[in-house]
């Protein structure tokens, strides 16, 4: 499994917010404009401004090379740097939480594969789990990206079990 290095503070911050994690989401295999992304989160182009530009001060988009828009104007497009997936952000899991249920409800409940499983195994038997999950999306995080190939998003929470007892 990669070993993930603590944000420093700033990096914290900066992904303390699902409406920035939803930008790296949007900017992860192709570069978007600031109007291009506030129109895919229905947003008003000021108020994304703000956090790309705090995106981009923290190193979790580039700018790409300018472009000419329709109108000619100057257009700016970002692209994620997969970053966040380097780092261990303490806390982050609620924030991460809210925005997988905000971008999950824009899609058809008849596209969405959900599966929920109980299990009991002794603490050696769930770090080998987690070991092993932690390697397997490694492995997938790493491949380069087909951008013919429709794009799949991956949410998975581990959790003590709430409702059954020890």
């Amino acid at each position: 499994m990669t070993e993930r290095r603590p944000a420093t503070d700033e990096e914290a911050k900066a992904l303390a917010s699902a409406l920035r994690l939803r930008i790296l989401r949007v900017c992860l295999n192709e570069p978007q404009t600031n109007k291009e992304i506030a129109e895919r989160l229905g947003r008003d182009p000021a108020s994304t401004l703000h956090h790309v530009r705090t995106l981009v001060r923290t190193g979790f988009l580039e700018p790409q090379g300018d472009r000419r828009g329709k109108r000619g104007a100057r257009e700016v497009p970002y692209l994620a740097t997969k970053k966040s997936w380097q780092l261990s952000v303490p806390g982050s899991s609620r924030l991460m939480l809210e925005t997988f249920l905000d971008e999950v409800a824009l899609v058809p409940a008849t596209d969405l594969d959900t599966t929920r499983l109980g299990l009991r195994l002794a603490p050696d038997e769930m770090a080998d789990f987690r070991t092993r999950l932690g390697e397997l999306l490694d492995e997938f995080a790493g491949r380069p990206d087909d951008p013919s190939a429709p794009a799949w998003s991956i949410f998975i929470t581990l959790h003590p079990d709430p409702n059954r007892r020890p």
